[in-house]
């Protein structure tokens, strides 16, 4: 009896030790053996963590005898620990994308991670503007043909072309600083959509690693690091619209066993559009990405790009002009517009992994970029004989670093994951141009020309605690320096004192601190504080010399995310925000205007539901209040920002047979200048996608506009005057697309 009693204590004392200490692993996909990052693993006591980028998980007390793995798009697995507990790879198989995959945790720190998630891998893009509209209550408008940054609507902003959201594909910055056009300008239209495998965003300015522009949120299209197969895709359509699209593996089977990828893919576009003048749109794209494993602790990612374009635009025309039935509603006051822009990329990442489990991250980029845009908005107000014609242009060399280092130690029972990150960046800008034209390159009158240096260095640290498996905190700080340089070509400059080189800096610190409350499995509970900011135009910081040309913005976020039974999920906040004034360059007409405080509130709604393994609905409602603080009651609408806005609808999954979407978009009402004067309408519209697909061959068919409304896609107050005529203050519009059908043919292999 005492020999059994003693073989049972020695036994529960092994369970017990074998019970506690280190759990570690890799978890990579079984079709492309590569690594899969922000995958939730849990052991059976309730502890969990989240594979970082190299797709590592590491438990350092961890107690438990099995670990569940889950993420979106994979099959559950349960690991049995009793024969191995460290190093151990895990393979992970891909399945239909079920809601009921969505794990809740605090691990994550981005209560968006779940529908961002679902939403791509079942949505589907026809565009990289598409994949923005992933987003919840993000809008876009383009109003120059296509080959134009589009404009971008988030709570209660109107972004213009990218001032105060943060964007970037790979860790590397879209956004183009004291560009020609505009502050934060970005084009994204250098991405193939068929090679984003997700996109990560959040929204507000709560993250520390986040700095210029992510005032609104920040927004990162992710390109999949391998291919499982080949594809040709072929797409024609109304009004003489074609694509034609590959994307071919590199390497053979022999270098995915080793961890390694390399693909290439290349798109080109035509299009003469719905307009009545026809735009003759070209654009042409390539992508090339390696990745793979350098040795036990280094991953090496490159990846480079170049993207042409080039079109004619029909641009904004005045209302007046349709209501008069001088031009039609898809008309043109000056057909003469349009344009053309270059980008070419290089990016370069190694992630090492160090002894103790931690992690480095290097990065470097460099981006080629060429733009030269002509347009018209006020016609003939200024220049009664030649018109009010403009060309903006600039040839520019981007060079940038980012840098990490992430760190996991615990103090008592408290887990501190702490990372120290750098950024630098160089816009070296030749021929920044603004000039009247006529006939596009006829030169009547040169209003501002030059080139902009302009460097920026950024430095944060951020600690996040993990007091219990329910309680986290997340404390960050952020210092950014800005150093500007402008060589003035023109003496006849009128906001500088003639020509010359003019320079300025200045700097600012941002604080943020994130709480989250994991409730239950089923709800987490989260408040975001933070300041943010986007700079300005280099030519307006020399003009003022560096004062209050780096405003600061403060926010608030008090969220929840809820899922109530495993097939329904509800993503809430009430948000707040507050910009300081500001001084702002207007690029279309050279001059510096002032922009007073401002402040907002709102509230966002999101609701997915899968009642069904094949239907997928979902849900976004968004409201926002914003005003100018300094101005009288009456007098203090903020111009185009939206109030209402709603976006949703209904998609059909089945891998090997029929599926496709029907969806729609809403944007209400909203003032167009401040006293609320003209009005700038809102539209309903909707989109249906419908797809035949095989394991070899997909066929299906895109419609855009369904029911063929006419709506006004971006608008603006604009003082306009046609030739003979006198000026007239009204909404100068950009209609929306027509009933729009592509149709497309895929064969993979």
């Amino acid at each position: 009896m005492r020999k059994v009693l003693l073989l049972l204590i020695f036994s529960l004392s092994i369970t017990h030790l074998f019970a506690q200490g280190k759990i570690s692993g890799l978890v990579i996909d079984s079709a492309t053996r590569i690594p899969i990052s922000n995958l939730v693993v849990k052991l059976d006591n309730g502890q969990a963590d989240v594979t970082d980028e190299a797709g590592r998980f590491f438990f350092k007390n961890a107690q438990g005898q099995k670990l569940i793995l889950s993420a979106v798009g994979y099959r559950k697995q349960i690991v049995d620990l009793s024969a191995s507990r460290n190093n151990i790879t895990i393979v992970m198989a891909t399945q239909q994308t079920q809601l009921q995959d969505v794990t809740i945790t605090t691990h994550t720190f981005n209560p968006y991670k779940a529908i961002s998630e679902m939403d791509i891998k079942l949505r589907g893009v026809s565009n990289s503007q598409e994949v923005l509209r992933i987003v919840p209550g993000l809008f876009i408008g383009q109003h120059q043909g296509g080959g134009k940054a589009e404009q971008i609507f988030l709570r209660g902003f109107d972004n213009d072309h990218g001032t105060d959201i943060n964007m970037s594909v790979d860790g590397m910055p879209i956004n183009m600083v004291s560009q020609a056009h505009g502050q934060g300008y970005a084009d994204s239209h250098f991405i193939i959509p068929e090679t984003i495998e997700s996109t990560t965003y959040k929204k507000g300015m709560y993250d520390a690693d986040k700095g210029d522009l992510a005032v609104t949120g920040w927004v990162n299209f992710n390109t999949a690091n391998a291919i499982s197969g080949n594809t040709i895709k072929a797409e024609a359509g109304q009004f003489d619209t074609y694509r034609l699209l590959g994307m071919v593996n590199l390497l053979n089977d022999n270098a995915k066993v080793k961890g390694q990828s390399w693909y290439a893919a290349s798109e080109y576009r035509y299009s003469n559009s719905y307009f009545d003048n026809p735009q003759h749109f070209n654009r042409f794209n390539f992508f090339t990405k390696y990745h793979g494993r350098l040795n036990a602790n280094n991953i090496l990612t490159l990846s480079a790009s170049t993207m042409y374009s080039k079109w004619k635009a029909s641009g904004q025309i005045p209302e007046s002009a349709v209501d008069e039935g001088i031009i039609g509603f898809y008309g043109a006051i000056d057909p003469n517009e349009g344009g053309l822009t270059s980008r070419t990329n290089v990016n370069a990442q190694l992630l090492t992994t160090l002894g103790n489990n931690d992690l480095l991250k290097n990065q470097l980029y460099y981006s080629r970029y060429k733009f030269d845009l002509h347009t018209n908005f006020t016609f003939y107000l200024v220049d009664t004989v030649n018109g009010d014609e403009i060309r903006q242009r600039e040839a520019r060399n981007l060079f940038g670093y980012n840098g990490s280092y992430l760190h996991e130690s615990y103090i008592g029972g408290t887990k501190l994951t702490s990372e120290f990150g750098i950024n630098a960046r160089l816009d070296a800008t030749k021929g920044s141009e603004l000039s009247h034209t006529v006939n596009n390159f006829t030169l009547l009158d040169p209003l501002k020309l030059g080139n902009i240096t302009e460097t920026s260095a950024g430095a944060y640290l951020s600690e996040t605690f993990q007091f219990t498996p329910k309680f986290s905190l997340n404390a960050g700080l952020r210092f950014d320096q800005f150093f500007y340089r402008y060589n003035n070509k023109l003496p006849s400059d009128s906001t500088l004192n003639g020509a010359g080189i003019y320079k300025a800096t200045n700097n600012i610190i941002s604080p943020k601190i994130n709480f989250y409350y994991q409730a239950t499995d089923k709800a987490q509970f989260y408040l975001f504080l933070g300041k943010g900011f986007h700079s300005n135009d280099t030519r307006v910081v020399v003009t003022e010399k560096g004062l209050q040309t780096l405003p600061a913005a403060y926010g608030a976020d008090l969220g929840s995310i809820i899922k109530p039974t495993k097939n329904l999920l509800f993503n809430a906040a009430i948000w707040y925000s507050y910009l300081q004034k500001e001084f702002v360059y207007a690029g279309d007409g050279g001059s510096v205007e002032f922009s007073g405080r401002t402040r907002r509130v709102g509230i966002d709604l999101s609701g997915r539901y899968q009642p069904l393994s094949s239907v997928y609905l979902d849900a976004d409602i968004n409201y926002a209040h914003g005003r100018a603080i300094d101005d009288p009651a009456g007098q203090n609408y903020i111009p185009l920002a939206p109030v209402w806005s709603s976006t949703g609808g209904v998609t059909y999954i089945f891998r090997d047979g029929f599926n496709g979407s029907l969806r729609y978009r809403w944007l209400g009402n909203r003032a167009a200048n401040e006293d609320y004067s003209l009005k700038a309408e809102g539209y309903f519209v909707n989109d249906l996608v419908l797809n035949y697909t095989k394991r070899r061959y997909e066929i299906g068919i895109t419609i855009n506009n369904l029911f063929n409304v006419k709506w006004k896609e971006t608008q603006f107050e604009t003082e306009t005057r046609l030739k003979g005529q006198m000026p007239i203050n009204n909404i100068a519009f950009t209609p929306g697309t027509k009933f729009f059908a592509v149709a497309h043919l895929s064969y993979n292999f």
